[in-house]
């Protein structure tokens, strides 16, 4: 089993070494995390959600966050893109101090598409660049060289009521691909889907990273999807949440997920996240 299909072996191979190899001192990363941490207020008494969480992502990276569930992981993805403000430490993106989303750096996809139910597939895309008051014929063209490649042709006028989950999907990350943003942070954006959606719209994902500049943080559950999509995965401790280890994924494209390498990493992640799994068990018990 592979993840990236043949039709995507055209483009240059992957680097075996992450990314962070071009990086010069000169350049600063384009998300740097140093020492954030965040407590959410709740009538009950406070909640810690991350304490301490410290990571540079490396331009063109994708990183994967995985952990057990309330680990934080979305809490992380939020303070990155401003949504969610953290009590300590600091995040940089290229250098300076987050003050508040800026879609000219970063764009995020969730779960839920979040479609506009009365826009067709075609507005939906171009939402993001109308805010920004781009022209209504450039919004256009953006938005159809963008529904082309995502295998959307002839579904421009479709309304998300007409579009299957996949389909919706594919709209909605186009929508954020066409804000141009250097960076993307991707929260569980597969994680209604079925299966075989899933898998597919994984193999979309590769290629669309590979044909791009962008950095891309990502949000997932599912150890099969870190593996074939990552360079490097973190994994996060029970709640509160914090780094409990920083994975090398130096597998090539398309990648081969029950050849030994990906099987001996899946072992070596599950351990990890099943300890942790059953601290966050124990803990709520």
């Amino acid at each position: 089993m592979t993840f990236g299909g043949a039709q995507l072996r055209a483009t240059p191979p992957h680097d075996a070494e992450p990314p962070k190899d071009r990086v010069t001192a000169a350049a600063p990363a384009p998300i740097a995390i140093e020492g954030v941490g965040k407590r959410y207020v709740t009538p009950s008494g406070p909640v810690p959600a991350v304490e301490r969480v410290s990571l540079t992502v490396h331009p063109r990276e994708f990183v994967s966050l995985l952990g057990p569930s309330g680990c934080g992981k979305s809490t992380v993805l939020g303070m990155i893109g401003e949504l969610v403000r953290p009590d300590s430490g600091i995040i940089l993106i290229d250098g300076e101090p987050v003050t508040g989303p800026n879609p000219k750096k970063v764009a995020l996809v969730f779960q839920d598409p979040g479609l506009f139910p009365w826009r067709t597939a075609l507005d939906n895309v171009g939402f993001g660049l109308e805010l920004l008051s781009v022209a209504s014929a450039r919004r256009r063209e953006i938005a159809l060289g963008l529904l082309g490649p995502m295998g959307l042709n002839g579904f421009e006028a479709k309304y998300p009521r007409e579009l299957s989950g996949g389909m919706r999907q594919r709209v909605a990350i186009a929508r954020a691909l066409a804000l141009d943003t250097p960076i993307l942070l991707m929260d569980e954006p597969f994680g209604a889907l079925d299966e075989q959606t899933r898998f597919l719209m994984g193999e979309w994902l590769v290629g669309v990273r590979r044909r791009t500049e962008r950095t891309i943080v990502f949000v997932t559950h599912s150890l099969h999807e870190a593996i074939a999509l990552s360079d490097r995965i973190v994994v996060m401790t029970a709640r509160p949440g914090a780094i409990k280890d920083v994975i090398d994924v130096p597998l090539p494209y398309p990648r081969a997920l029950d050849g030994p390498e990906a099987v001996a990493l899946h072992a070596k992640l599950w351990a990890q996240v099943r300890e942790e799994s059953l601290k966050a068990v124990e803990g709520q018990a």
